[in-house]
């Protein structure tokens, strides 16, 4: 899964409109406009779509998409954690924490879309067991885990995957 495609299903899943998404960008400090936002928001291309790798190039050629990194879809997720909690001003004497993680982007999805939707781990549970999938705490623990910690894991697309739908499914009904 692509952090596109991350974008595109956490937008559905949540309903937000263009107009919140060039805001929240912003709160991520991401200047973007509507017509960027919709870029980012295009599905990409498959070549399995495709009869001959001649039409895939040219399907790749002609369209339009604005890919993002890892770092611009942690920001989006700052963002977002703002957008729905609000700003947190830091406490006197605490260092200022990096923006970027540098971890894997389904694992910062699931840590960040945890805080801004004010989620608990039994929460995320059932919102992955809606979409059809089991884990256990202990699985999810080890994704929520700080990168280095001896129990982290990477978060595998099928979790993450199916934490969107799970969303969509709790959120759009």
């Amino acid at each position: 899964m692509t952090n596109n495609d991350i974008l595109i299903r956490l937008r559905y899943a949540l309903d937000i409109k263009d107009n919140e998404m060039v805001e929240i960008f912003q709160l991520g400090d991401i200047d973007v406009t509507k017509e960027e936002v919709q870029m980012i928001l295009t599905k990409e291309v498959d070549s399995y779509d495709y009869d001959t790798e001649e039409e895939y190039e040219q399907a790749l050629e002609e369209e339009e998409i604005l890919p993002i990194n890892n770092n611009k879809l942690e920001s989006f997720l700052n963002g977002l954690i703002i957008f729905k909690r609000g700003r947190q001003e830091p406490k006197p004497g605490q260092p200022v924490k990096s923006p970027f993680s540098n971890e894997p982007a389904n694992n910062i999805l699931l840590k960040k879309v945890k805080i801004a939707l004010s989620l608990t781990t039994e929460d995320i549970i059932d919102i992955i067991g809606e979409a059809g999938v089991t884990i256990t705490k202990g699985e999810l623990g080890a994704f929520l885990r700080k990168k280095g910690h001896k129990n982290y894991k990477t978060c595998m697309d099928k979790y993450a995957r199916n934490f969107l739908k799970g969303l969509a499914l709790k959120y759009r009904d």
